[in-house]
């Protein structure tokens, strides 16, 4: 399996003249390395594991903060599809009722997940904090159920 671990190196040229101009001094070649390791994997992610103490990245609290977000809200919808299938078995079209509103519910949440989670690591990078992996699932888990208690107050207030 390939490592998560992206190296990215680049080439500086310096010469004798900034300008470009070209009379002597000739140019000399200086590659910088520079480790850009971000951490996306997600059997790291599902395991709470990364490299180090804290996600500094934006890209990877948002990657971890949505991915928890994505896999308690697959949690939930597919238990509220069960749900739906054994409760509308009688139904002419049970099946398709399911399918339809499992899938909506979940995109919707899916898209609401990824703009939330954009926030919250855009909220903990501008202030300079790093965020643990413990953090992103609460963040995540947190997402999944705040749209669930919206989702049946909303239902509630329609009876």
């Amino acid at each position: 399996m390939p490592s998560s671990k992206a190296k990215y190196s680049y080439t500086i040229k310096r010469g004798a003249n900034p300008g470009g101009g070209g009379s002597g001094g000739g140019g000399r070649n200086m590659t910088t390395n520079r480790d850009y390791s971000v951490n996306l994997s997600v059997q790291q992610v599902l395991s709470l594991w990364v490299q180090g103490t804290t996600l500094q990245h934006f890209t990877e609290m948002w990657y971890w903060v949505f991915l928890w977000c994505l896999f308690s809200s697959l949690f939930v919808h597919g238990a509220v599809g069960l749900l739906m299938l054994v409760m509308l078995q009688r139904h002419k079209w049970g099946r398709l009722i399911t399918l339809v509103l499992v899938s909506v519910g979940f995109l919707a949440s899916l898209s609401g997940g990824v703009i939330t989670s954009a926030a919250v690591a855009g909220v903990y990078r501008v202030a300079g904090k790093g965020m643990a992996p413990l953090e992103a699932l609460v963040f995540g888990v947190g997402q999944t159920t705040l749209s669930v208690i919206i989702s049946f107050s909303r239902i509630l207030a329609t009876l």
